[in-house]
């Protein structure tokens, strides 16, 4: 099934009296990448979350943001009373030496490091590790639905703009063998024209051997079979169960290449039209894989 790289997804929940928020959103990106924000208390984890990431994700740039909201009993930071004794110790040296009347800041006093210190969660988190995990799963899994769901809008457009191509492809291969005996009738006007004003004949096999070498040089029925056959392979990659992006990238590179070389091999006004609107399908194809997981 084809999937976006772009989606979004969030989870909420309520774990050991904590109150937690995760967001996920992913991005264009030729490559996987996870950009990973959690709680100080929660980075720990770190490794586990991009593990559960690269699960479900094989392409393209991804931020998890997990937010958490701790109780009131739980927010207040604990006060180190021997580090700010000692710091009131030092002070007071100070204080008198230098002036009797300087009288010491508290509220100063406990931005100094080493004063203030977080609560201790540890009690509270480690019991809720494997439902953290399972809500952070249940965001993942919200943004991988919507990739799916971006998926199925992308499989719709590749559909629709590789028939426009096979389309043009029937224009083209239908319009070759004529192109064949126009230019042998403009040729065989073309001499008898000259030779006329010339009073001479021209033997009919170099006429014959003139138009086989026409034929030759614009012959682009092994370019009409690959280009075809790499339009299969584009419709078959983009109902495979495996992420296909980076391959339905190449083969619309191959689907250019073929058209670029029709277009250069046959001399008509017919098939040059056709291949210009090939080739703005194929154009609309590559810019829509960008986006193919």
């Amino acid at each position: 099934m084809l999937r976006s790289m772009t989606g979004y997804g969030s989870s909420h929940a309520h774990i050991g009296g904590v109150e937690y928020d995760v967001e996920v959103r992913s991005v264009n990106n030729r490559y996987f990448k996870a950009c990973i924000k959690l709680p100080d208390s929660w980075s720990s984890v770190e490794a586990d979350v991009e593990k559960v990431l690269r699960e479900s994700i094989t392409r393209g740039t991804v931020s998890l943001s997990l937010k958490m909201k701790l109780p009131e009993e739980l927010s207040a930071g604990r006060i180190n009373t021997t580090v700010l004794t000692s710091y009131l110790d030092q002070l007071r040296i100070l204080e008198v030496e230098a002036d009797p009347t300087l009288r010491i800041d508290i509220g100063s006093m406990l931005t100094l490091p080493g004063i203030c210190e977080p609560p201790e969660l540890g009690d509270v988190l480690s019991p809720a590790h494997d439902e953290l995990m399972n809500l952070i799963r249940e965001a993942i899994d919200r943004m991988v639905e919507m990739r799916l769901q971006e998926g199925k809008s992308l499989k719709d457009v590749l559909v629709a703009q590789s028939q426009a191509i096979l389309d043009r492809l029937d224009v083209v291969s239908q319009r070759v063998g004529q192109v064949v005996l126009d230019y042998q009738e403009r040729l065989t006007i073309r001499v008898k024209e000259l030779t006329r004003a010339a009073q001479i004949e021209m033997d009919s096999d170099v006429l014959a051997r003139e138009v086989a070498i026409f034929a030759e040089r614009s012959d682009v029925a092994e370019e009409i079979s690959r280009l075809t056959s790499h339009v299969e392979q584009l419709l078959k990659s983009i109902d495979s169960s495996e992420p296909s992006g980076r391959k339905l990238d190449f083969i619309a590179q191959e689907m250019l290449r073929e058209a670029n070389t029709i277009g250069s091999k046959a001399s008509d006004s017919t098939i040059a039209m056709a291949v210009v609107e090939m080739k703005t399908a194929i154009d609309r194809i590559k810019e829509q894989v960008q986006n193919v997981e």
